[in-house]
C-alpha cells in the first residue's frame, strides 16, 4: 500500500473524528459558561468539582473504549469476526454493570470524596447537586466508551462520529434549555448531560443493529456473562485501567490543587485545563487514525503498512500542534471571554496564558503515541509510562510550590507530558511491532 493511499487512508478515519471531537471541548465550555452567567465563581468550582469526580469514575474505565478498540481493530485485521463480537459484548456487559455499580454506591462515593477534597461550602454544595443527577447517567456513558471503542476498531470513524455529535449537540441544548427556561438553574446542566447520553445510547444501538445485524448473530450472553470470559476481558485491559488510575492522580490533582487556592483559582484552573486540551481534540482524530491503522497492519503483519502509517500520523500531529500554538498566540483573551465573562476569572487567567504556547507541541507526542500504543495493544509499557508521568507530576508540584505558588500545578502538568512524551519515545522499536 503506497504512502499517498495510506495518507488518504488516515484522513478519512481522522476526519470524522475530528468533526466529531470539536462538539466535545464545547459541551465543557458551554457548561462553564452556564456557571459563569448563571452563577458565580463558587458556581463555576461547583461544576469543575463535580465534573472532577466524575472523571475520577468515568477514567477509571477508560479501558472500556481503549482496549475495546486496540483489540477490535486487530480482529478486524485478521478478519476474525468472532473475537470482533466477543470483544463488543464483553466490554457492553462491563459497562452496563459498571454503571449500575456506580449508581448504588452514589452515596458513599460523594462522602469520601468531600473527605478529601478542600472546597469551601458554597463550591460543594453545587457539586453534590451536580454530581447525584448526572450519576444516573452511568449506565448509558460507559456503554458509549465501548461503542465508540468498536466502531474505531471496525475501521468505522463515521459511526462514531455520528454519535459524539449527537450527544454533545444534544448536551448543549438540553442544558442551555434546562437551565435556563426551566427553575433548575445550575443543576440543568446535569440532567442536560443525562438527556443526552441516553439518547446517545439509543443511537449507538440503532446503528450497531442497522449495520452490523450479520455480526451480532453471533452474540452470546451467557458466554459474555461467564466469569472465566469477564476475567480474561480484565486480564487484556489490567493495565489500562492501572493506566487511568494514574491518570487521575494528575487530572484530578491538578483540579483539586487549584481548590486550595480559592473559588477564583479554582475557575481560573477549570478555564485554562479546558483550553490545554482544546487542541488535543483536534489531535485525537489522528491518534484515533493511529489506533485504528496500527491495530489493523499488526492484525495483517503488514510491516511496512504500519511504519509509514505512524510517520504520516506524527506528521499530521505536529501540523495540528504548530496552528494550536498560532491560534493560542493570536487570540488568547477571546478563547478565555468564550468560556467565562466574570472579568475577576478573566483577569486571574492571564498570568497562565503561556502554558497555551508551550505545551501543544510537546503534548502531541503523547497524543499521538497513546493511539498508536493502544492499537498495538501494548498496555504494559502504557501503564509504566503514566505511572512514571504520575510521578513526575507530583515530584515537580512539591519540588516547585514553595516558590511558585499555584504555578506549580501548571508546572507539574508540563512535567508530566514531557515525561509521556520522551518514553514513549525511547520505548517505540521495543513495543510497536508485528
Amino acid at each position: 500500500m503506497g504512502r499517498r493511499h495510506i495518507n488518504r487512508q488516515i484522513l478519512s478515519l481522522a476526519g470524522p473524528s475530528i468533526l466529531a471531537n470539536i462538539t466535545v471541548p464545547l459541551v465543557g465550555i458551554v457548561d462553564l459558561a452556564i456557571s459563569g452567567h448563571v452563577g458565580d465563581a463558587a458556581a463555576m468550582g461547583g461544576i469543575a468539582i463535580g465534573s472532577m469526580l466524575f472523571d475520577l469514575l468515568y477514567w477509571n474505565m477508560g479501558f472500556l473504549r481503549a482496549g475495546t478498540g486496540g483489540i477490535t481493530a486487530q480482529a478486524y485485521g485478521r478478519k476474525d469476526t468472532r473475537a470482533q463480537v466477543d470483544t463488543f459484548s464483553q466490554g457492553l456487559v462491563t459497562a452496563l454493570g459498571s454503571g449500575l455499580l456506580f449508581i448504588l454506591i452514589q452515596w458513599l462515593f460523594v462522602s469520601v470524596a468531600f473527605r478529601l477534597i478542600d472546597c469551601s461550602p458554597d463550591v460543594e454544595a453545587v457539586a453534590r447537586q451536580y454530581f447525584f443527577i448526572r450519576i444516573w447517567a452511568a449506565p448509558a456513558t460507559l456503554s458509549l466508551f465501548v461503542f465508540k471503542g468498536w466502531f474505531i476498531g471496525m475501521q468505522n470513524t463515521v459511526y462514531s462520529m455520528i454519535v459524539d455529535v449527537w450527544v454533545n449537540v444534544a448536551n448543549i441544548i438540553a442544558s442551555w434549555l434546562l437551565a435556563f427556561r426551566t427553575p433548575m438553574g445550575i443543576a440543568g446542566v446535569a440532567a442536560g448531560t443525562v438527556v443526552a447520553q441516553w439518547t446517545g445510547f439509543i443511537l449507538a444501538s440503532v446503528l450497531m443493529l442497522g449495520r452490523y445485524s450479520s455480526l451480532l448473530k453471533e452474540i452470546s450472553v451467557s458466554r459474555s456473562i461467564r466469569w472465566k470470559y469477564i476475567k480474561s476481558f480484565f486480564s487484556v485491559n489490567a493495565d489500562l485501567f492501572v493506566r487511568s488510575l494514574a491518570f487521575q492522580v494528575v487530572y484530578a490533582g491538578f483540579t483539586s490543587i487549584a481548590a486550595k487556592y480559592g473559588d477564583v483559582q479554582l475557575a481560573v484552573s477549570s478555564v485554562m485545563m479546558k483550553l490545554l486540551l482544546f487542541y488535543s481534540y483536534f489531535l485525537d482524530g489522528f491518534a484515533y487514525a493511529g489506533e485504528a491503522l496500527t491495530g489493523r497492519f499488526i492484525g495483517e503483519k503488514n510491516e511496512a503498512d504500519l511504519r509509514s502509517s505512524i510517520r504520516i500520523i506524527f506528521f499530521w500531529g505536529f501540523v495540528v500542534s504548530i496552528l494550536s500554538t498560532v491560534v493560542y498566540l493570536l487570540f488568547p483573551d477571546t478563547m478565555i471571554s468564550i468560556i467565562t465573562s466574570d472579568p475577576d476569572v478573566q483577569a486571574a487567567c492571564r498570568p497562565f496564558l503561556f502554558w497555551l504556547w508551550l505545551m501543544p507541541v510537546i503534548s502531541s507526542i503523547a497524543f499521538v503515541w497513546d493511539g498508536i500504543y493502544i492499537g498495538a495493544t501494548a498496555s504494559t509499557p502504557l501503564r509504566n509510562c503514566m505511572l512514571l508521568a504520575a510521578a513526575s507530576f507530583i515530584l515537580a508540584y512539591y519540588a516547585t510550590r514553595s516558590f511558585c505558588g499555584i504555578q506549580s500545578i501548571y508546572i507539574a502538568y508540563f512535567a508530566h507530558l514531557l515525561l509521556r512524551s520522551i518514553y514513549m519515545t525511547a520505548a517505540y522499536r521495543k513495543n510497536i511491532h508485528i
